[in-house]
């Protein structure tokens, strides 16, 4: 007796779900089928009913993850930037919102939430062996974060809103991805680059509005 359209397509949200947790963990290359399937509880030979190759549930990994990271981190600016606009003393909307959103990006929790982190430092390190369809589409997924970063630029009234986000981003995602590649061996250094990564980054916003004073405290 077959499955149903419904179950089978729960099946499916399974082992994208399995996959997405092991490629996260230890790469993309390192996990096989095999793995993976008996992850998602199910056998080898069932995967083929849901996926015609490995490159094709990568590609569903891939949009799976870059879609719920675009819902968090358009939700986390909103957020950021109406806070922003409602503060005390601050005069430009959105003036707290990249604060925020580095604090939370380069915290000792995001760093240690590889699971369900930014799917963005997460795959760094396989996007460029993966097949054309899933580098699209992390490439797209990067694009629409930086494109959101930027939106915060503009808000505070600043010129060069991209590229100030794609050099603010790769600041953020360097600092989270050399902070966890070292946390477990030597926390002190993970600690030390997550830190300063994040205070170098938030003196930077600041001054770049214009808040000279609030960037100098920041460092003593």
């Amino acid at each position: 007796m077959g499955v149903s359209r419904e179950q089978a397509a729960e099946n499916r949200r399974a082992i994208v779900a399995a996959a997405e947790k092991l490629f996260r963990e230890r790469g993309v290359d390192a996990v096989g089928l095999a793995e993976l399937m008996k992850a998602a509880g199910f056998t080898q030979g069932g995967f083929y009913n849901h996926f015609k190759s490995k490159d094709a549930l990568v590609a569903a990994v891939m949009d799976k993850a870059l879609a719920e990271g675009g819902e968090t981190v358009a939700a986390v600016v909103d957020q950021a930037r109406s806070a922003g606009a409602d503060a005390p003393g601050v005069d430009t909307p959105g003036a707290d919102a990249l604060e925020q959103h580095i604090r939370t990006y380069l915290s000792p929790e995001h760093r240690a939430d590889i699971d369900a982190g930014c799917p963005l430092s997460g795959f760094a390190g396989d996007a460029r062996r993966l097949d054309d369809e899933s580098r699209a589409a992390y490439a797209g997924g990067l694009a629409a974060y930086l494109d959101q970063i930027a939106t915060v630029f503009e808000a505070r009234g600043e010129k060069s809103s991209r590229a100030k986000a794609i050099a603010l981003f790769s600041g953020m995602v360097g600092t989270l991805v050399l902070s966890r590649a070292v946390a477990d061996v030597a926390p002190a250094l993970a600690d030390e680059i997550l830190g300063e990564g994040r205070q170098h980054l938030l003196d930077t916003t600041a001054l770049q509005q214009g808040k000279h004073g609030r960037a100098r405290s920041r460092t003593r």
